[in-house]
């Protein structure tokens, strides 16, 4: 079983994975409609029973989310519009599609959500709202409070990216500058009935962190806020109007995010229809199908992204050494989503840069293959979903004229694989459940 098997048979198994939780399929797996009657999981509704049926919602996915609610409720339906980020829109017949950026929010994000918003306005407690949420979905729901800018929150978001805060971090300080997320969303819906169907991309699938929560009741408090910022000793990089904030609502002086007791979450259904879980067992399968011993290491790897690298090199090792903890041909497997410290000013994504500090740690072994890949097909901003990496990546950049040590010291990993035709570019799939690693050893 040589490296170019190896390779093949890796970008298969991950094309296997993003397949199994194509929102299509999820949306139609967990919403039908019979003689008149809605079936949600073990929910009914009686759409006879609503004056109108409304779709909103913001994700990378949510365009495709949209398509068969389209296709099942049809002329039930008397509005909706969806913010997704560039790129990432489909062509729908009664929902607005509005494309923005990601993964900071800019001014078409703002005008998408004021139309939500807007149209939410017209609903009342006889109508039906369908919210669909994925991944993305915080920075394309970017309606700050009054007192704030969008150019406040930009710049929020990006001090806390480049600190590597985690995304729970990040979407607890997003929730307490926003009118609509941190279960705000509900509140502005209530008092009519929500349906929130919710495609995952956090670890562990906690809904209150999934595009910042804006259905579901916050457990996060201006407080936490503050101790983040203190965490990351960020505090005099923020906007000053943006702390000020902060310090008011910890003081109690501004309305606390919605809790699990507030009458907005009584007529309101969340559901998570798809995971990252999902697409690690269908790699699984898949590795099976191909032959080989296959092991699912974890769906819930965080943490530095080259750190991350080195654990997975070392299973390969493992693997080569002893034939444990899964005998070859292995493929073992993992999901979430890590996060890559900023010191450079080269080109990447934490996929590309774990890609990188792997092909660093198994240079020289024979028969080991390393990818690492977004479900979304982006990595970062680049158009890259990840990387392949092989035990002859350094010796091939080298004859290049590239340094791997110098590309990842410069967070430059797009630059290092770029030429040697590693990087996966899968144009965007239309969801989003975080990433895939996967070791390959033959």
């Amino acid at each position: 079983m040589n490296t170019k098997k190896l390779r093949k048979d890796a970008l298969t198994i991950f094309h296997a994975g993003i397949k199994a939780v194509d929102p299509i399929i999820a949306v139609k797996q967990h919403f039908r409609v019979e003689d008149g009657i809605l079936s949600v999981e073990d929910r009914k509704y009686e759409l006879a029973n609503y004056k109108g049926i409304y779709v909103v919602g913001a994700g990378k996915a949510s365009a495709a989310m949209a398509q068969p609610l389209e296709e099942i409720l049809g002329d039930r339906i008397k509005g909706g519009a969806v913010n997704v980020k560039y790129g990432h829109g489909v062509p729908l017949e009664i929902i607005d599609v509005n494309e923005a950026g990601h993964p900071v929010p800019d001014e078409a994000g703002l005008k998408g959500t004021d139309q939500i918003i807007q149209l939410l306005q017209q609903t009342g407690e006889k109508d039906l709202v369908i919210c669909l949420i994925s991944g993305g979905g915080s920075a394309l729901l970017p309606s700050p409070v009054d007192e704030l800018t969008l150019e406040n929150k930009q710049l929020l978001t990006k001090c806390l990216l480049e600190v590597s805060a985690t995304i729970h971090e990040i979407n607890a300080v997003r929730k307490h500058i926003s009118k609509v997320k941190g279960g705000q969303l509900a509140r502005l819906i209530y008092p009519s009935t929500l349906i929130s169907l919710i495609l995952s991309d956090v670890i562990g699938d906690k809904l209150d962190s999934i595009a910042s929560g804006p259905t579901v009741p916050d457990t996060s408090t201006f407080s936490d806020c503050l101790h983040i910022l203190d965490k990351y000793k960020i505090r005099h990089k923020i906007p000053t109007a943006v702390l000020e904030h902060l310090k008011r609502g910890a003081k109690g002086e501004i309305k606390e995010t919605p809790k699990a007791d507030d009458p907005a979450f009584e007529k309101t259904h969340n559901i998570i229809i798809g995971s990252n879980i999902l697409a690690v067992k269908a790699a699984e399968e898949k590795a099976q199908e191909l032959k080989y011993n296959s092991l699912v290491h974890s769906s819930f790897v965080e943490g530095e992204a080259k750190e991350a690298a080195k654990v997975h090199a070392a299973l390969a090792k493992e693997i080569l050494s002893k034939d444990s903890p899964v005998p070859r041909p292995a493929c073992v497997i993992s999901g979430g989503e890590t996060t890559v410290t900023i010191r450079g000013k080269g080109l990447g994504g934490r996929n590309q840069e774990f890609a990188l500090a792997a092909a660093i740690e198994i240079d020289g072994l024979e028969g080991v293959v390393i990818l690492s890949g977004g479900t979304d097909g982006t990595d970062g901003p680049t158009d890259a979903a990840g990387a392949l990496a092989d035990g002859e990546t350094v010796s091939r950049a080298k004859a290049q004229g590239l340094d791997a040590e110098h590309h990842l010291k410069e967070n430059d990993s797009y630059h290092f694989f770029e030429p040697l035709g590693d990087l996966i570019i899968t144009g965007p799939t239309f969801t989003n459940v975080m990433d895939l690693q996967l070791v390959m050893v033959g």
